[in-house]
Parts: C-alpha cells; structure tokens; sequence
C-alpha cells in the first residue's frame, strides 16, 4: 500500500533521467515527488523541506553524489534520511563506496519498474519503522522524565539518586538534625466552619508558601501531615547555621499564614537531636523522619493557643546570644515527662 504522504527527491542533472523516474514513481503511485538538477539545488531542498527518500545520482557537476552524501550523513538533521544511489552499471565501485558512507541501496539505470518499486518501497518501509521506533524511544523518554520529575517532587534529591543506583534507599540515623513542625491552630474549627474548597484551597497555598520558605531558608520539607508541616535542617543539605535558619524559616512561615486570603495562626514547634530516616512504601514511596526528636517539635508545636516558635532547651542554648526568648519553663511532653522549653519573641 503506498503511503500518500511520503515526500521523494530525485537528483539527477539529467534531464531526461529525472523525468522519466519523477513520472515512474508517480504512476506506481508516489505523487509527491520533486526533483533536483544538481547537488546544491538538493541540499538547499533538503534544508528547506522535508523528504523521506532521496534518490541521488553518483557524477553531478558541481557537488557530486558523493559529496551530497558526505553532507546528508554528517548533519544529524538529515542524517537518518535514507538515500537510494541513481548508478549505471559501470559505476558499481562508486555505488559500494556509497553504501559505505551510509547509502541505503541503489538503483541501476536503466530502471525496472519492478526493482523501482521493490527498492524504493523497502527504503520507505525501513525509514516508516526507524520513525516509529524513534517516536516510541521519545516517549519513553517523556514518561521517564515525568516520572522522575514525580519521583523528585516525593522524595529528596539524595534519596532519588540512591534509589535510582540501588533500587532501594537505606535508613540511616543522622545526629543533630534540626527538626521543624507547624501546625495551624484552630485547624478542626475552621474546617467545621469553611467550605471544603475552601479549606483546601487555603491549605494549598499555606503549604506551597512553607515550600518556598524552607528552600529559601535552607531547610527540607519532609511530609504534610494534614494541617501540619514538617520540615528538618542539616539532614540531606549542608546548613552552616541550621538553628537560626529553622527559627527564620518558622518566622516567614508564620508571616506567610497571616497573608493567607483566609489568615491563618501558626503554631511551630523546633527541636535538635538524632533522627532516623528513610524510605518506606513499595507502590507510593513516602520519604520519612522518626524518632524522638521528631516528637518533641510536634509536641511543642501544639502548645499555645496563639501564633508562636516554641523551641527547646537545647535549641535555645545555640542561639541564645543572638535573639530574644521568654522561657516557658518545664511543659509536659507526652513520654518525656516536663521539659525545659522557650518561646521566641517575635518582631513587629
């Protein structure tokens, strides 16, 4: 069956042979064929407009066979461009010289009808095939793009990088890490009160401002966690001051929630010390943080009823030269009995 969209080139600066292959190919049934006098009539062509076939004579004056095809195989727009050589029996050494610069086949003057269409269809056919598989490997390469970029809108950078060379990212404990949990006050109410678009909606914008707070500020955000955000400093990224990022990251956080078009109070909770981290799930991977350094925040982001940095004693101790605090003195900590814990001052 003959693809009634295949562009053909015929090169030949015979007159008489150029007409009589155009009208050939166009009674087997290939309408669509131009035709070119020399080699750089063909190339300026090839440039311009898209073909699927070229049928190239070897001796042209001015740019020969040989040259045009030198030129057609080095430019990798042309390249997979298949070329069939025009040939008269006494140039067979050319024609194998041809295909080995990258010639598909030829075709020997004068010219069969039926080797014609046998010879041009076959190259057609092998050029149909190489686009689709061309198209199927551009595809592929989407979808492994978007799953990556899915991959990376999961998980860390680091751990997408060792799953993809391991298969399998292994937990590790990690000493120091400052860990960063808000939450919004009052959460179950406004949701009693408010519209579920609404709230969504809100949230939405809540937790991409978190987003950027946390990466302008050097942190990670780990996982949200209905109303609340988690987030840690020092884990995966080298922070050279990883507290006093925390406390100016919860700063803008809580700035951010009060623009909100539904303000909001945010409540946050810092804490310092060894968490364990790592991979779970099998179909929805999930990058995760435990231990008691994680309780604790989420512990003293819950105490209060207003917009406040609640942080720990021993977070307290590194920053105490640099910024304002009242202490909250020993709070109940669900496991940990009382702890000492602070609360930042806010500026205006």
């Amino acid at each position: 069956m003959i693809d009634v969209g295949v562009r053909i080139l015929v090169v030949d600066d015979n007159e008489d042979n150029r007409y009589t292959l155009t009208r050939r190919l166009q009674r087997e049934g290939w309408t669509d064929v131009a035709a070119a006098e020399n080699g750089r009539e063909a190339l300026d062509r090839v440039a311009q407009e898209r073909f699927d076939l070229i049928l190239l004579d070897i001796m042209m004056p001015e740019v020969n066979g040989y040259e045009v095809l030198r030129h057609l195989k080095s430019d990798p727009a042309t390249r997979d461009i298949p070329v069939l050589m025009i040939s008269a029996l006494s140039e067979f050494e050319s024609v194998v010289r041809c295909i080995e610069l990258g010639a598909e086949d030829y075709l020997p003057k004068p010219f069969n009808p039926a080797l014609l269409r046998a010879r041009v269809g076959a190259c057609l056919e092998k050029k149909r095939l190489h686009d689709q598989e061309k198209s199927y490997i551009e595809e592929i390469e989407r979808q492994r793009s978007r799953a990556e970029t899915l991959l990376h809108a999961i998980l860390p950078a680091q751990a997408v990088d060792e799953l993809e060379r391991c298969q399998s990212v292994t937990p590790r404990r990690h000493d120091n890490v400052v860990v960063l949990f808000a939450d919004v006050v009052g959460f179950t109410a406004y949701c009693d009160l408010l519209a579920p678009e609404e709230i969504v909606a809100n949230l939405h914008v809540f937790a991409t401002a978190f987003e950027d707070n946390a990466a302008e500020h050097g942190l990670e955000k780990i996982k949200t966690v209905g109303d609340g955000l988690l987030a840690t400093a020092g884990l995966l990224l080298p922070n050279a001051d990883p507290v006093m990022a925390s406390i100016e990251c919860a700063a803008s956080t809580i700035a951010s929630a009060r623009r909100l078009p539904i303000p909001w109070d945010v409540r946050v909770g810092i804490h310092v010390g060894p968490v364990v981290a790592g991979v779970v799930g099998r179909q929805k991977f999930s990058f995760d943080i435990w231990g008691d350094t994680v309780n604790v925040a989420a512990r003293l982001a819950a105490y209060g009823t207003n917009a406040s940095i609640n942080v720990s004693a021993a977070v307290w101790e590194t920053v105490k030269t640099r910024i304002k605090a009242v202490p909250l003195g020993p709070i109940p900590i669900k496991g940990k009995g009382d702890l000492e814990a602070y609360q930042i001052i806010l500026g205006d």
